[in-house]
């Protein structure tokens, strides 16, 4: 939500999580879900609120305001609206975040939220028409994301499959890593480095493990996979983009 207080224009914006309370958790739940988020929500804020612009996904929503009065009567509205529909707001997510910037320079305690896996917040960003840096309100993918992918890494148990090859292995990764990348990479891509670096690590290990001249040989080991990613690039979605750090 969006707020200006006098003498220091402050932008916030509020993402709003929502829990269906009454809803059977099964295969049909989500499109139940939706169609009565639809209606206790998106309905709700076209007639009631045309001027603010929004947006939600399944059951997490932003709303943007102009000044800090209305987020708070907004947040007040809605904690109602959801009430008469037997849904309530999460107790913790459901914040007023302020859009530090270049522009807005004021003192907030939230300046930054999660919203679909990106995490919001004052970032440093360079300017394309002249190359100037500056402070923007920029998304890149949120550290949460950044956990949850390692953890699906580390599912694969790729250190103990000596038993696979490499062409396994890329088999198995390459549509984790081209989906992440698609999607997280939209924006800030580099913000992804430490994800592609812990699928070189785990790489590594694999061939410590699994070949015996490299065990106890960490940098020889760097130097056979550094080699590696330059002779057969195409094998790993990452090493296509040139991300062979932690081998260099």
């Amino acid at each position: 939500m969006s707020f200006t207080v006098p003498g220091s224009p402050l932008k916030l914006d509020s993402p709003l999580q929502i829990e269906v309370i009454d809803c059977v958790r099964g295969v049909v739940s989500p499109i139940l879900a939706n169609l009565f988020m639809h209606y206790t929500f998106d309905l709700w804020m076209a007639r009631t609120h045309r001027d603010l612009p929004w947006c939600r996904y399944a059951d997490d929503g932003l709303v943007h305001c102009r000044t800090e009065q209305e987020a708070e009567a907004l947040k007040a509205e809605l904690h109602d609206r959801l009430m008469e529909c037997h849904l309530e707001m999460h107790p913790t997510k459901t914040k007023i975040v302020y859009c530090r910037d270049e522009k807005r320079r004021g003192k907030y305690p939230n300046v930054k939220f999660d919203f679909l896996g990106y995490c919001f917040r004052p970032r440093l960003v360079k300017r394309t028409r002249d190359g100037i840096l500056f402070c923007g309100f920029n998304p890149a993918v949120s550290p949460a994301a950044l956990k949850s992918m390692r953890a699906k890494i580390r599912e694969l148990c790729i250190r103990r499959r000596s038993d696979w090859s490499l062409a396994d292995i890329a088999h198995r990764i390459n549509p984790l890593l081209r989906g992440w990348i698609n999607y997280y990479g939209r924006y800030a891509p580099s913000a992804l480095a430490p994800l592609l670096r812990y699928v070189n690590l785990t790489l590594l290990a694999w061939a410590m493990r699994k070949f015996k001249r490299f065990r106890a040989h960490k940098v020889r080991a760097s130097r056979f996979l550094q080699k590696l990613s330059q002779r057969c690039a195409k094998l790993f979605v990452h090493w296509q983009l040139g991300m062979t750090g932690v081998f260099a």
